[in-house]
Formats: structure tokens, sequence, C-alpha cells
């Protein structure tokens, strides 16, 4: 590897080691904590590839894309950023950045990535193209801790080759979380498929699948929904993946553990398609978003050529409290009807009550959420002891679990409240000194700032 390379990060720690890592490569490497310096080290014609972090003590390294492109068109740059959202690498993504990592990243991966960085000679803009125009209307839209944490987990698993199962209900978007982990990968410019019963048939059809694929990834969409001899193929098409593997995801809305418990999906192609399982929350479960999703439909909409519309808030009001048993699918259906229907610029709730009183109002939930989430976690350990083929888990398995739930609940109770830890030590109902050091103990970053929900 050959090439000068600019790295900034306010993190000492990952200055030392990227500048030690890319110079035993045969690059120089020029290493700052300010993106002041950065940018006049690119205005005065300095290095091949850039390296930053977005959140910087003098500013956002993402801002600066724009403004290096203007200096300098061609320079490729990577961006590393602890802000592990797909949202951000949207936002890469858009700024015309040539890669994207989350931290914490694997070293040899962003070493890969930096070599094929140099070598491209293609202009920044033409790396990513493709990529922002199949993304520019995926509804990925959510401020709640809901969303956060999913963002999170896709950002984590966009670049591994673990199998990923996708889970919700019909409507919340399952498929195109898939599309995205795919669009924002390493995989990006190589095929997306989506596979069906039919695209199985016969000996050749796990073959041609696979074909079609040619390393990129493959979709089994709503895969509960397969036969005995479907789900039999693609366990032995997954038995034969070599060295050039697709990615394999698969999503569904039913529970595949209580199919597999009936007797009607294989256990055998359930461990192998949940390396990782993304849980997409439904509509209720994030109520806060529901008037960004449907400001996000108008948008899509009057961008379309529908008249220009907007919505009043006892109109909106109405919107939030319904059940949406259909999810985002049926608020944006419903949302492009009121558009057209509406009788003036602003939507009344008269309105509202008259498309909504004609569709299914979901039935009450039967059980409370203590209810759900204890059935979930029995899962989810009966699984686990089964997986270890009738021998018992490493000791020492109470303090694991606890971790493990524990962890993304305090994280997700700091992220509602904005970073505030005595408000977070109220909301969870345990005393400030006991949230610091388990905030400690359990290594959970704390951001504070300014809640925009």
């Amino acid at each position: 590897m050959d090439g000068t390379i600019l790295v900034a990060d306010d993190d000492r720690t990952i200055r030392t080691v990227l500048t030690q890592a890319l110079t035993r490569a045969g690059c120089k490497v020029h290493a700052t904590s300010s993106l002041v310096t950065l940018m006049r080290w690119v205005e005065e014609g300095k290095g091949d590839l850039v390296i930053s972090d977005v959140i910087m003590p003098d500013g956002n390294g993402l801002e600066q894309l724009p403004k290096i492109a203007k200096a300098r068109p061609g320079l490729p740059v990577i961006v590393i950023s602890a802000q592990n959202t797909i949202m951000t690498a949207i936002q890469a993504a858009e700024a015309d950045a040539y890669d994207y990592l989350p931290k914490p990243f694997d070293l040899p991966d962003l070493m890969k990535r930096a070599a094929r960085a140099l070598e491209v000679k293609r202009t920044v803009a033409t790396n990513r193209k493709d990529s922002v125009e199949v993304n520019s209307d995926l509804p990925l839209v959510g401020r709640t801790p809901a969303m956060q944490a999913l963002y999170k987990l896709v950002a984590r698993v966009m670049n591994t080759a673990l199998p990923v199962l996708i889970t919700g209900e019909s409507g919340t978007g399952k498929s195109l979380i898939a599309r995205a982990i795919h669009d924002f990968s390493d995989r990006r410019s190589l095929p997306f498929i989506t596979a069906s019963a039919s695209d199985l048939d016969g000996l050749d059809g796990p073959a041609m699948v696979l074909s079609r694929a040619k390393g990129g990834s493959i979709l089994f969409d709503e895969i509960g929904d397969l036969d005995a001899t479907a789900q039999a193929r693609i366990v032995r098409m997954l038995d034969q993946l070599g060295d050039s593997a697709p990615r394999i995801m698969a999503t569904s809305q039913t529970d595949l553990g209580g199919r597999i418990d009936a007797g009607e999906f294989r256990d055998d192609l359930f461990y192998r398609l949940s390396g990782v399982t993304i849980v997409v929350p439904s509509l209720r479960e994030r109520v806060d978003d529901i008037p960004l999703l449907a400001e996000h439909f108008l948008t899509k909409a009057e961008r379309d050529g529908a008249p220009q519309r907007r919505i009043a808030e006892p109109a909106m009001a109405m919107i939030r409290s319904y059940s949406w048993p259909g999810n985002v699918r049926q608020l944006e259906n419903t949302v492009r009807r009121l558009v057209f229907t509406a009788a003036g610029d602003d939507i009344a709730k008269s309105e509202v009550e008259g498309v909504l009183g004609n569709q299914p109002a979901m039935e009450p939930l039967r059980g409370g959420e203590a209810d759900k989430l204890s059935a979930a976690v029995a899962r989810h350990l009966k699984r686990y002891f089964d997986l270890h083929g009738g021998q018992l888990p490493p000791p020492g398995l109470y303090n694991r679990i606890l971790r493990e739930i524990e962890a993304p609940l305090i994280e997700i109770a700091l992220d509602a409240t904005a970073g505030n830890q005595a408000k977070c030590a109220d909301l969870l109902g345990i005393n400030r000194n006991t949230l610091r050091k388990k905030i400690t103990d359990l290594d959970i970053q704390v951001t504070r700032r300014r809640k925009l929900m």
C-alpha cells in the first residue's frame, strides 16, 4: 500500500493505532485531533486518502465532506464513527463519502478498505451514486429509542458475513431493512436477490439462485410461509456455500419458535438463518415516530406530483392514537389517500376520521408488556440451552443473562432521557450512584444532548 493518509480523530489511541498500522503498510501518515488542521492539509494538497471521525471537538466530520470534495475533487474519505446508526451511514453516503465504518471497527478490514480506496481511480461521486439513488426513498425514519437501537444493530452487522433474520409484523419495513443492509455494505455493487419458493423448484433451482446472486445478497422473504420441501432445499443450499458465498437474509412476520414447536418449521434452518436476529418494532411501539413518518410521506407525495398538504394538530393527534395494525405501510397509504381527498391545504380531523373509520382497528393486546417480554426471554433462553446439544452452558449463566438484559435497558433509558443520569435513575427507579456504577461496570457510553423528540 502506497500513499499519504490524513487521519482525523479526537481519540489519541485510535490515532496511534492507525498511524502505526498504516506506516507499517508503507504509507505516510499525518494525524490530527482537529478538523481545522485536517482542512488545512487538504487545501494544501496533502494526502491521497482521508480517514475521519464524525464527532470532533471543533465540528462534525460529515459536514466537512462537501468542502473536501470542492477543494480536492476525487479525494476519497473513509468515515469512522461511534454514532453507530444507519442514519449516519445514509448521511455519509449522501455526503459522498467513499466508505463508512462504525466503531469499534476491525483494523484489518479498515486496512483493506484504505488500500482499495487508494487504488480506485473513480471519483467519490461515482462510487456512491448507485447506493444513494437506491436508498433515497427508504422510510427508515425514527428518533425513538426502539429505532435507534435497531439502527445501531444494523450498522454493526452490515459489513459482516453473518446471516440475518429480520422479524416483525406485516408492514413494519422488514424487507427495507434487508435492502439497507445490502446497499450500505461491501456488497452494494453486487446483486440483491429476493428468492421465492418457485425460485427453489427443481434440482437446479438453488444453484440458479446462487448464480444470480453472484456473491451479493439473497433474501428469503416471509420464510415462515415456505413449505417443508422449500425449507429442505434452503438447508441443502446453505450447507453447500463456499468462500464466495452471498449474504443470506430472511424475514418473517410469524413466530418461528412457535412454528418449530408445532413441527411446521425446521429448527436446523432456523439456526442457520438466525446468526443475527433483528426485531423491527411495530408502529404502536414507537408512537413518537408517527408525526415524522407522516411528514416524510407528505413530502414524498408532493415530490411525486401530489398537492402540498399539512396535517392539522387535531388530525395528527388522531393519527397518533390509532393502533395501525398495518404499521408503516398502512400509514403511508393513509397519508397518500388523505393528500388526494382533503378539501383544503390542511388535512382536518374529520377527514382522518373518515379514512380511518373504514379501516380495521387492532384488537387490544392480550396480556401486558411484562408477559410478552417474559415469553420472549423464555424462548430465547430455551434456544440458548438447545444450542449446547444436551450439554450445560458454561458456568456463570445468571450474571451473563442479567448483563445482556441490563445493558440495553440502561442504554435505551439514557437515550430517552437525553443522557440525563438523574432523570434516568428516576425513570429506572434506582439510586443515581447505583446507575453510575452500572454505567462504568457495563462500559456504557453516555452522551448529554438536547432532546430533539
